[in-house]
């Protein structure tokens, strides 16, 4: 984020100057703006999500136990867990879809302490989304990101290529792009 702008406009409401604990302060309150907090996913990140979590009306074994539907939804809004026999409609598959797109963002806002850019977030939120809040939040990833090491916090994707303790060609192609995603600028 460019902070030129703002510091121009705080010296014109200061009349001119700005003292260093000022310029201390609005840092902080910029810095408070800019984290991750109270950020969505872009239609970049809901495209890349959606490229790998493929509609389907009826519930199917994800390769690894977990029953899934929709674009990869595994829990229902109510919090009812997805079934064998389970189906749903095309517009419930949606509606499913933002209601985990919600609660992946808010796991990522919560988590991530640090500035991070709409192509980083989209990436964070579509790792969350496939492996959930708990594994996310928990991550050599968010502590790499949260200490300020983007680059070390990048290398952790790829580590997350694993379903059923076996390594899934899918997930290495989903990692592969969202480690792409988050180092874009």
């Amino acid at each position: 984020m460019d902070r030129k702008p703002f510091f121009d406009a705080a010296r014109v409401l200061a009349g001119g100057k700005l003292t260093q604990a000022q310029v201390d302060d609005l840092n902080k309150v910029v810095d408070g703006l800019s984290t991750a907090q109270g950020m969505t996913t872009s239609q970049t990140g809901i495209n890349l999500i959606t490229s790998f979590e493929d509609l389907v009306l009826t519930a199917y074994d994800d390769g690894v136990g977990v029953w899934t539907i929709g674009f990869g939804t595994t829990v229902y809004p109510k919090g009812i867990r997805v079934k064998r026999g389970d189906s749903c409609t095309k517009a419930q598959a949606v509606s499913f879809f933002q209601h985990d797109l919600r609660r992946f963002e808010a796991a990522v806002n919560q988590a991530v302490k640090v500035v991070v850019n709409q192509n980083q977030f989209d990436a964070l939120v579509s790792l969350t989304y496939n492996i959930g809040e708990g594994a996310f939040k928990g991550s050599t990833l968010v502590r790499e990101l949260n200490a300020g090491n983007y680059k070390a916090a990048a290398d952790q994707f790829p580590k997350w290529n694993r379903g059923g303790g076996k390594v899934m060609k899918g997930l290495v192609r989903r990692r592969a792009a969202e480690r792409e995603l988050f180092l874009k600028k």
